[in-house]
């Protein structure tokens, strides 16, 4: 009798504890979607990757070189919102927030790179992910690469789709993208490059920013390298055949 009060005991207390992690899940979820849809017509001060970035800059360097200024879709040149999409994600007026084709072959590409890699030759993994993906690791989530937050970068990314039109997406995205180290959205970004305003950036200006997004920390200091310049050369080329939202 007393064994199975005990094992009545457990089983009760694993329930329990079942049921909470449940309802804490869904309670951060229904959190999240009530951001989601205050950002229709609020616009974020930050992000949270923008907020861990600013804490690794305190704790690595003991400063925070930081640098973000928001500006309304409408006071961002043309030219860069074409850049950004022939660079990042040519389907975006398209897709649903999510490119299952795009995902596929990211993931075919990264198990050859990490067959052939070694110790001393890391390998070199690609991503698959939309502006909208992107758009929802940077609102809400951490950088790790596991399965749960992937699981919980889809689900954010529908939800952005499903309660925000395509340009206010595009105009978050814009507003708070990595752009170099401290460096975050395209007002910024235009102002450290260029000297200009986002407002102001011609096409061969806005190639150059959009070839940084895959890893602006490496190639920012190689703005005017023959890299940059032939990336940005084949961002300019797609350009004139991208929709915009």
């Amino acid at each position: 009798m007393a064994a199975r009060a005990r094992s009545a005991g457990v089983w009760r207390v694993l329930r329990n504890a079942v049921a909470l992690v449940l309802v804490c899940g869904l309670s951060l979820q229904l959190f999240w979607l009530g951001r989601i849809a205050l950002m229709a017509g609020v616009d974020p001060q930050s992000t949270a990757f923008e907020r861990s970035e600013m804490w690794r800059l305190l704790t690595e360097k003991h400063q925070i070189a930081w640098a973000q200024q928001w500006v309304d879709g409408d006071r961002i040149a043309e030219p860069m919102k074409r850049a950004v999409i022939a660079s990042e994600d040519s389907g975006f007026v398209d897709h649903h927030g999510i490119e299952w084709d795009a995902l596929e072959q990211a993931w075919s590409r990264n198990q050859r790179a990490l067959s052939k890699a070694t110790p001393r030759r890391p390998p070199k993994l690609v991503g698959g992910s939309t502006i909208t993906q992107q758009l929802s690791k940077n609102l809400f989530l951490s950088g790790e690469r596991t399965m749960p937050r992937k699981a919980q970068e889809f689900v954010l990314t529908l939800a952005l789709e499903a309660m925000l039109s395509k340009q206010r997406i595009l105009e978050l995205y814009l507003n708070h993208v990595e752009l170099g180290e401290g460096l975050f959205g395209v007002e910024a970004a235009a102002r450290h490059y260029f000297h200009r305003s986002a407002s102001q950036l011609d096409a061969a200006a806005a190639a150059r920013l959009a070839v940084l997004l895959p890893a602006p920390k490496r190639l920012e200091r190689q703005m005017g390298s023959a890299l940059v310049t032939g990336r940005a050369a084949s961002v300019l080329a797609r350009m004139p055949s991208v929709a915009l939202p």
